[in-house]
């Protein structure tokens, strides 16, 4: 195998598509790994990074374009590092992750090729203007401030004026910050150095067109906020809160740990299968609603619930999914972390009139264990954990609970597999699986799998 060096050119057939929806090419048996190849493309690749075992190359053309390619709907798409899958069909990214996920089930989870049958993934009706949530980076200078979306592989910020997958009204935040901070000169911070004041600029929609604007902070203060008020109110149709987060320490950690009302609401509204829930500005909270309905009607229907059941949801977040369950089952019992999250779950409870749910407060590999030392017997159990999957103490809590049902949601089909080998190792068998497409035009897929013990 001969060393690949920067500023090489090469013309290579693409292979396939990875994780990211890059393309994946063959030097001589090594991997080059190309953002924005279709497989079956003869590229035109130049390499920007070499290693022992692998490289990244930049796309210079296609000699024979494949029938999946189309043209980006964002003016900087090959720039900006938000979405990775917009140069080629909606079909094709769903075609890609069912891939990813089936590839993730055999190779990681040790499953064989009966075992991992992966249906279609569930895509979106419109995968334009669906995504609830953007978080800005703030760069450039008092004088000519930035907002946008960091390049890929980078922390340079490519401006942007508005986003495609983003529900109505970013473009009205943007220019409303912009000229406020021109207006009284309020300096973007610089991670590089520590020193400047706003960070970042999150916003959360809602279907009824309400939108929320969180900013984050060096410091606990915002100098003429209410300006700030006033040009959202006057740009952006839907405006409801202004909320400050500050965010003191180095790094490129987006919200604090806390937060304040500047202006209006304290929290988001937001509907899910007839339940209402409200969104404060640090919970978390799936990011396309209407997708995030289709997710939750298939972890109910892998739930299979009977009316006596005993059910936990373990990293609950704001409660959507045991709020959900509560219905069909005679107790949830929800664990989470975020003490914010916890409130948010119990008033959401309140609002829908639910009383069979419980929240507990505290990491899931302490607090679960010692619910079921103390007796819990789930009769079904929901695994919501974040991408680094659920820690060994968890596992060892579900084997000793022995629910007759495991329902596990991911956004990281790697470590999904991975406790799908230990879960099945401890006695349970993979019975469905399904796929869903959150991340529309974007890198990776929500996947969930229902397992039965054995």
């Amino acid at each position: 195998m001969s060393a690949l060096v920067k500023n090489q050119r090469l013309l290579m057939r693409c292979e396939r598509l990875g994780s990211e929806l890059e393309g994946v090419c063959r030097h001589e048996g090594m991997a080059v790994f190309v953002p924005g190849a279709l497989p079956g493309e003869l590229t035109d690749v130049l390499v920007v990074k070499a290693q022992a075992r692998y490289a990244f190359g930049k796309w210079m053309g296609a000699r024979d374009a494949s029938p999946d390619r189309a043209q980006p709907r964002c003016p900087v798409y090959a720039k900006c590092g938000g979405c990775s899958g917009q140069h080629m069909t909606y079909a094709a990214t769903l075609a890609a992750k069912r891939e990813q996920v089936l590839d993730c089930l055999r190779r990681v989870g040790g499953l064989a090729l009966e075992e991992a049958d992966v249906p279609p993934v569930l895509g979106a009706a419109d995968p334009w203007r669906c995504r609830n949530k953007t978080a800005l980076p703030v760069g450039g200078t008092a004088e000519e401030p930035i907002l946008g979306f960091y390049r890929r592989h980078s922390h340079d910020i490519v401006p942007i004026q508005d986003c495609p997958v983003a529900m109505p009204g970013l473009e009205g935040v943007i220019d409303a910050v912009r000229g406020w901070m021109r207006a009284y000169r309020v300096p973007p911070y610089d991670e590089r150095t520590g020193q400047g004041l706003l960070r970042h600029v999150v916003t959360r929609a809602s279907r009824d067109g309400s939108l929320m604007v969180v900013l984050t902070a060096s410091r606990d203060e915002l100098p003429h906020a209410e300006a700030l008020v006033r040009a959202l109110k006057a740009q952006v149709a839907g405006f409801c809160a202004l909320h400050l987060s500050p965010q003191p320490e180095r790094g490129n950690v987006i919200l604090g740990r806390s937060s304040r009302r500047l202006y209006g609401r304290d929290a988001l509204s937001e509907t899910l299968l007839g339940l209402r829930f409200e969104i404060p500005p640090l919970s978390f909270f799936q990011v396309n609603p209407a997708q995030t309905e289709r997710l939750y009607e298939t972890v109910l229907d892998f739930a299979a619930l009977e009316p006596g059941d005993c059910v936990v949801d373990a990293y609950a977040g704001a409660g959507t999914i045991a709020l959900c369950m509560a219905g069909r089952a005679r107790r949830v019992v929800g664990i989470e972390i975020v003490p914010q999250a916890v409130e948010g779950a119990r008033r959401n409870a309140a609002l829908n009139g639910v009383k069979n749910a419980e929240f507990y407060v505290g990491a899931v590999e302490t607090v679960l264990p010692r619910l079921i030392e103390n007796g819990l017997r789930p009769d079904v159990m929901v695994l919501d954990p974040p991408r680094k999957g659920v820690e060994p103490p968890v596992i060892g809590a579900v084997l000793a609970a022995r629910p007759r049902r495991v329902v596990y949601v991911s956004c990281h089909v790697p470590t999904q597999a991975r406790d799908i080998a230990l879960l099945t190792a401890g006695g349970y068998r993979l019975q469905r699986c399904q796929p869903v497409d959150l991340f529309c035009y974007a890198g990776g897929v929500e996947n969930v799998v229902s397992l039965t013990r054995e």
